[in-house]
């Protein structure tokens, strides 16, 4: 058919580049926290020191150094295992720098509650930029759903609905990592022999499984506005005169 036929279809190369749809719903959580294997591996080298500096306390079987060995090496050898099979090592060096620069001033202070140090400082950061990306209505979980899950695209913030979604959920982000925070000042500032005990355990619970649900609801709110929008195929019908 000619394209000035009114019975003509257009073809994709003269509306341009259609959207391609979502990517399964698991699919993209998986993008988001790095499957079940970048999970286990950013969580092994503080798990590991969690578990050794408790039994170094508590039986004297080792001191506080050993344990930092243990962990920097659990990290180094998951980001060296990775290497070694031409994989993506992101989730391995964030286990290795976290570690590391927490062993560092923990080595030098010898308390072994300073290894949560750096975490708590990152936290503080995620706060302050989140509340600062709200206020100047620049959400900044939205930009991060863009560079994750979207392809970098800016339909985040051109779609007025997706937009407003992102300013409620960065603040939400940012109230829970607020409250962990807390969480986490009150322990380290306590004096007790298992202080360092509990502020490990504490960032075990409060690290990935808030984490996890925080992305689950953040992808599932975007998916649910797109999936309302209406496509160009409807648009066009509603436009179309009869």
């Amino acid at each position: 058919m000619q394209p000035g036929n009114p019975g003509s279809r257009t073809t994709p190369a003269e509306k341009g580049e259609e959207e391609e749809p979502l990517p399964p719903f698991s699919v993209q959580m998986a993008q988001q926290l790095g499957g079940v294997r970048g999970l286990v591996e950013s969580s092994i080298p503080i798990t590991l020191f969690i578990v050794v500096n408790f039994l170094g306390d508590h039986f004297e079987w080792w001191s506080l150094q050993t344990s930092l060995i243990i962990a920097v090496g659990a990290a180094l050898s998951l980001a060296v295992y990775r290497l070694a099979r031409r994989e993506s090592i992101r989730h391995a060096l964030n286990g290795v720098f976290g570690i590391a620069l927490g062993a560092y001033i923990a080595w030098k202070s010898g308390d072994a509650k300073d290894v949560y140090l750096p975490g708590m400082l990152l936290t503080v950061g995620y706060v302050v930029g989140m509340l600062v990306s709200v206020v100047i209505r620049r959400p900044l979980v939205g930009w991060l759903w863009s560079v994750t899950l979207d392809g970098g695209g800016t339909r985040w913030y051109d779609n007025q609905r997706l937009r407003g979604a992102f300013m409620w959920l960065t603040a939400l982000w940012a109230f829970v990592y607020a409250l962990k925070l807390g969480v986490q000042i009150l322990i380290y500032r306590d004096t007790s022999a298992d202080s360092d005990d509990l502020l490990g355990i504490a960032r075990l619970a409060l690290g990935w499984p808030p984490y996890a649900l925080l992305a689950a609801l953040t992808v599932w709110r975007a998916r649910r506005i797109l999936r309302d929008e209406p496509t160009p195929e409807a648009e066009s019908l509603e436009t179309k005169p009869l």
